[in-house]
């Protein structure tokens, strides 16, 4: 089987989005064990700002939606705009499904960088949706465009490296209350970077990365805390372990010193 260089295994949201998806079609299937149905897959779809929203299909012989479409349409009616990820599940355990032709076709017209969740011989991977369609041309309510490359670009790795923040440090971030990100297991590098504030749409700053230090949780300090707007370490550890429920003191972390070059940012 054919697995896109893309493909990656499945994070911590990831698999909540999955568990989403399972749990809706399971509690709203029409069909028992080893019978036909108009609802039988559940779908579950992850926003920028990953919110969470779910649907379930609806089988017609004219062509009834597939539950990824039902599950965009719900996100859409809810203010969504941007899509991270999107899976589909079976009913009664039949586990991940991959999408369908028409689905694939629709996620490479309106959401190519969006991840598809799909079952593969390593386990379910996060596959970039353009790669489940090879040099497929995207379609627009304008027409039909020519491939464009740069279209199907994975926002990760086109450009300088990315540092992910949740929408609530962005006027922080701006105001230049915070100067520092502390992670676990999330690696940056010193030089351009860009900040992406996981808001609808998604709002992105230049950066450069001046400084990154390694120390051990227990050894965060005061100063540290300042520059990320907190007062003390001890509120510092304390965020940390609710972003990194696992987080240990004797775990290693990044303090990442950055510097805003553009506070305007880009939607």
């Amino acid at each position: 089987m054919y697995v896109p260089s893309s493909a990656r295994a499945l994070d911590d949201d990831e698999r909540e989005l999955v568990e989403l998806a399972r749990r809706t079609i399971d509690a709203h299937t029409d069909a028992g064990p080893d019978e036909d149905g108009i609802h039988t897959m559940g779908a579950a779809v992850m926003a920028a700002d990953y919110r969470m929203f779910a649907g379930v299909n609806l089988y017609h012989f004219t062509g009834g939606p597939c539950a990824e479409l039902v599950a965009l349409g719900a996100a859409r009616a809810q203010g969504a705009r941007q899509m991270r990820c999107i899976v589909a599940v079976g009913n009664h355990g039949r586990g991940i499904i991959g999408p369908c032709g028409r689905d694939r076709q629709v996620f490479a017209d309106y959401y190519p960088t969006m991840r598809v969740i799909v079952p593969t011989p390593a386990g379910p991977r996060s596959v970039l949706a353009a790669d489940l369609m090879p040099l497929t041309q995207r379609w627009t309510p304008e027409g039909m465009n020519g491939l464009d490359p740069s279209l199907y670009q994975d926002p990760e790795t086109a450009g300088p490296p990315i540092i992910r923040f949740h929408p609530r440090y962005l006027e922080d971030v701006r105001s230049g209350a915070k100067t520092k990100t502390t992670r676990f297991r999330d690696p940056a590098q010193l030089g351009p970077s860009r900040l992406v504030f996981e808001s609808d749409p998604e709002v992105v700053l230049l950066a450069e990365v001046t400084g990154i230090r390694h120390c051990l949780v227990s050894d965060l300090t005061n100063q540290d805390a300042q520059a990320e707007g907190l007062t003390t370490a001890a509120e510092l550890r304390e965020c940390l372990q609710g972003h990194y429920p696992d987080l240990a003191g004797t775990d290693e972390v990044d303090v990442i010193s950055f510097q805003i070059n553009d506070r305007t940012g880009a939607a």
